[in-house]
């Protein structure tokens, strides 16, 4: 007799072991139907995984996160499958789930073309009609590496031969096609309904320079055909906001090959950065943290003392100097605990908050620069307080109404908060560990705020409330960080005196907002898709006149405004307006300011918004008050 438990605390009771599949049939026709998959105990299995003893069973279908998983798993075989029927010759070797999607690489004599790529599709889709079988064995690892040797598939079995050879592994079949997976899958490709292959790249074999470049193949797949249809139009409409483009269009920023992965600010776009350093930098102060500036470079004995030498010392720029080796930084924390060290501190002293834009380097792979998303030098609005176990959970609430006011203020109000939690490779003891992720959900519900717990993923040194924003095609960024460590202080000697007047290791709590600058003004950029609001705008009012009649009125309004601090450019050119209009329109200026005999004669503007939109025409006093609300309430 075996014994299955439902979510919904239901039993089911069958004379002989039992599939899901037939647990699923059960239940009810469409939920066998349904069935993709299914959860034993909690491990994701196919819907033909035999249970043998009383179990709990939770039926995967389309409709849950685990099905969409399953979905995209076994459309990367499919894509596998199509390949090997269009190009025999060609050789699999891994195809993994990714976000939205999945891919797959491929060894193959000549490059793969468009037109193989919609080949390939077509080839997915009879395939998938024909609603072939999905069926799993194992075998010893042994035989595996046997087998796809006798098929040729030499990177098969170059993956299975770096498993231990003790143990078994599974392999799945479909129709004529095998491929090496731990699965589950489908229960048959015809499962599989909504799915595109997006586009082609190269990769290394394992990621390895030294290795093949091989051949990439990148699809997404859904449940529902309106879900891909509403995936790929916010494509779209993300190719048309590419802070790249827009960068380049609105003259904010270039890059070039003799300073890979750095960017080259021009004016319009710096002028940006500083409207958003210099907004961080109040929030700063308003928080009651002291603007602190560390070294750029360091020497080496220090970033063997916070482990950063042994541990991540491929991703730093290193230099030396009369035979000493030295680094630029790639975080700010170590420069922060030697400023805290450099004098004697008091229990009186804390909270102490240090805040700094400070600039890092990290030496990123070429293959992961994307704009000025990712980049090698990089500027933070990085803060660290050095305070008492008790002060935590003010600090962190304090941190929180902070964060969520600049997010609202950068025109941001769909926040996701999320708790990365202890991994398993982590320093500290467990008590250490509880105490600081239970002072974090306080904290939390002290703000009224729900979260996600991510188990697993906080940093070595402590766990961290992660701040995720989502932009206006509803892409997650996650931006904002808030973590506790116990560790990096006592590691490099920073100490303060107790009540008792013995020497203790103060809590550090690393914080940002809006981290990257870079990072974050290519969001506000794609945000935005360029037209960003008044008060972040380089430009914010073109002057333009209609003829050389108006030019010294148009004049004066220019530098009228420039005096009540706006930033305004002039454009006084014999072209016609018409044209000027359009050309300054291209550049999603928040306003222009149009002047005829009229405007000059009655001392007023003609003003039209962003889109074309006229406002018709108003005294200047009347424009500048509109400007100065508007910059104010950052609308």
């Amino acid at each position: 007799m075996v014994s299955v438990k439902l979510p919904d605390g239901s039993q089911r009771q069958f004379d002989a072991p039992v599939t899901v599949a037939q647990v699923a049939a059960s239940i009810g026709a469409g939920l066998a139907k349904a069935a993709l998959a299914g959860r034993v105990d909690g491990k994701l299995v196919d819907t033909s995984h035999l249970i043998d003893a009383d179990a709990e069973l939770a039926i995967v279908t389309d409709k849950d996160a685990d099905g969409l998983e399953v979905i995209r798993h076994s459309t990367a075989h499919l894509l596998a499958y199509a390949v090997k029927e269009l190009f025999p010759e060609a050789q699999v070797t891994i195809g993994p789930v990714i976000e939205n999607g999945f891919y797959y690489d491929f060894s193959y004599k000549r490059p793969f073309t468009p037109e193989d790529l919609l080949a390939m599709e077509k080839k997915m889709q009879e395939l998938a009609k024909k609603d072939e079988v999905v069926t799993r064995k194992v075998l010893p690892r042994d035989e595996a590496v046997a087998y796809f040797k006798s098929i040729g598939e030499a990177y098969k079995a170059e993956i299975i031969e770096s498993i231990p050879a003790d143990q078994d592994v599974s392999l799945y079949t479909e129709g004529s096609f095998t491929d090496l997976c731990r699965g589950p899958h489908v229960p048959s490709t015809g499962k599989l309904k909504v799915f595109k292959l997006m586009k082609l790249a190269g990769a290394y074999w394992r990621g390895d320079s030294r290795n093949e470049m091989l051949q990439r193949v990148y699809g997404t797949a859904f449940a529902k055909k309106e879900d891909q249809e509403a995936y790929l139009h916010m494509l779209e409409e993300a190719e048309k906001r590419d802070h790249r483009k827009l960068g380049k269009a609105l003259d904010l920023f270039h890059f070039q090959d003799e300073a890979p992965g750095l960017v080259f600010w021009h004016p319009k776009g710096w002028t940006i950065w500083q409207q958003v350093e210099q907004y961080m930098r109040r929030v700063y102060q308003d928080g009651g943290y002291q603007e602190v500036k560390a070294p750029q470079i360091l020497d080496r004995a220090l970033w063997e003392k916070t482990g950063h030498w042994q541990n991540y010392r491929e991703n730093m720029f290193v230099t030396e100097s009369e035979s000493r080796a030295y680094a630029l930084k790639p975080m700010n924390c170590p420069g922060h605990v030697q400023i805290f060290k450099s004098d004697l501190r008091s229990y009186r002293d804390l909270p102490l908050r240090y805040g700094e834009f400070g600039q890092c380097h990290r030496n990123e792979p070429s293959g992961a620069l994307h704009g000025i998303m990712r980049v090698r030098g990089f500027t933070q609005d990085d803060g660290h307080v050095f305070c008492t176990e008790d002060q935590i959970q003010g600090e962190v609430i304090d941190f929180h109404t902070q964060a969520m006011k600049v997010y609202a203020d950068f025109g941001f109000s769909d926040i996701h908060v999320k708790l990365a939690l202890r991994p398993e490779n982590r320093v500290g003891s467990d008590e250490v560990w509880d105490k600081s992720e239970e002072a974090l959900r306080v904290a939390l519900r002290s703000c009224g705020v729900s979260w996600t717990e991510l188990p697993g993923e906080g940093a070595f040194y402590g766990p961290k409330i992660e701040y995720h924003l989502h932009d206006s095609l509803g892409r997650p960024w996650q931006v904002g960080t808030m973590q506790v460590d116990w560790n990096t202080a006592e590691r490099l000697g920073g100490t303060y005196i107790g009540e008792d007047s013995s020497r203790k290791t103060p809590v550090m709590l690393h914080r940002a907002i809006v981290g990257s600058l870079e990072r974050f003004i290519g969001i506000l950029i794609e945000n935005h898709a360029g037209a960003l609001p008044l008060w972040l705008a380089p430009v914010q009012v073109s002057v333009l006149n209609i003829s050389e009649a108006q030019a010294e009125y148009a004049k004066s309004v220019a530098e009228n405004l420039k005096k009540q601090g706006f930033r305004v450019q002039a454009d006084l050119r014999n072209e016609k307006i018409t044209y000027k209009i359009r050309e300054h329109s291209i550049q999603k200026l928040p306003y222009i300011v149009v002047i005829g005999d009229k405007e000059r004669d009655a001392n007023t503007v003609a003003v039209r918004t962003r889109g074309n939109l006229d406002l018709g025409v108003m005294p200047l006093d009347a424009f500048i008050s509109r400007l100065k609300n508007e910059v104010a309430t950052k609308v």
